[in-house]
């Protein structure tokens, strides 16, 4: 008995020695992987780009900002930040320096959004953000506001936000309920609100009264004119 137990005690511990000998190498195996972020502020992007690729990791310029102190081309922020343990492979997310702001801002205003874009590109610019909206009385894509407004000085980006006008919305209606209403009735309803007629199919009911059984598109939904408007029909 003491036999058995000596040698289930050494199972035992010889197991437990071996989890922890996987645990150990499997997290030396993961931190073996990962390298520290080097510092690349201040770098080009192509230097930056080296010092990333060296240790094994890559770099996205997500943004470019207008700087008087950076010089063009310098990177002005990065994250993860200098010394932070990452994996190989990960991606540094970047901001580059576009210098002094050179470009001016100009007037979009009252010109459509596609001319609006090629005007902001022919100077250096883009176009960032772009809300649409309707407002009465003015044509549909026109500009009607932007930011930063023209001639502006000190802008942080070369992005010109804008607010440009929506298309007309279209008229709508909600299909009224006509089961149960004489034909004659439905039809002059559908014709004045601008529907079509469409095909009128006759079912033989018991009652003998003409009156509709169904109908398409159902009550309550939303029609615009134009829409076929079919019956069923008891006779």
């Amino acid at each position: 008995m003491k036999s058995i137990l000596r040698l289930f005690l050494q199972a035992l511990i010889l197991l437990t020695v071996a989890l922890i000998a996987s645990l150990v190498t499997m997290r030396l195996a993961i931190h073996g992987r990962e390298v520290a972020v080097p510092k690349v502020v201040g770098m080009t992007l192509r230097d930056a780009e080296k010092a990333a690729n060296d240790q094994g990791l890559l770099v996205d310029v997500e943004n470019r900002f207008y700087s008087a102190e950076i010089p063009e081309g310098k990177i002005v922020s990065q994250l993860p930040a200098p010394g932070t343990q990452v994996r190989r492979g990960w991606r540094l997310r970047v901001a580059q320096s576009l210098g002094p702001q050179r470009a001016v801002v100009p007037d979009l205003v009252g010109e459509s959004g596609r001319a609006a874009e090629m005007n902001a590109q022919r100077r250096g610019l883009e176009v960032g953000a772009t809300v649409v909206a309707h407002i009465p009385g003015l044509p549909p894509g026109q500009v009607v506001a932007q930011s930063p407004p023209p001639n502006a000085v000190g802008v942080a980006t070369p992005k010109i936000n804008l607010l440009v006008t929506a298309g007309a919305e279209e008229q709508s209606y909600i299909m009224p309920d006509f089961v149960g209403h004489p034909l004659a009735e439905a039809s002059a309803a559908v014709e004045e609100a601008g529907l079509r007629l469409g095909e009128v199919t006759d079912v033989v009911a018991p009652s003998g009264h003409s009156v509709i059984l169904r109908q398409s598109p159902l009550p309550g939904q939303r029609v615009t004119p134009g829409t076929v408007v079919t019956f069923e029909v008891a006779r």
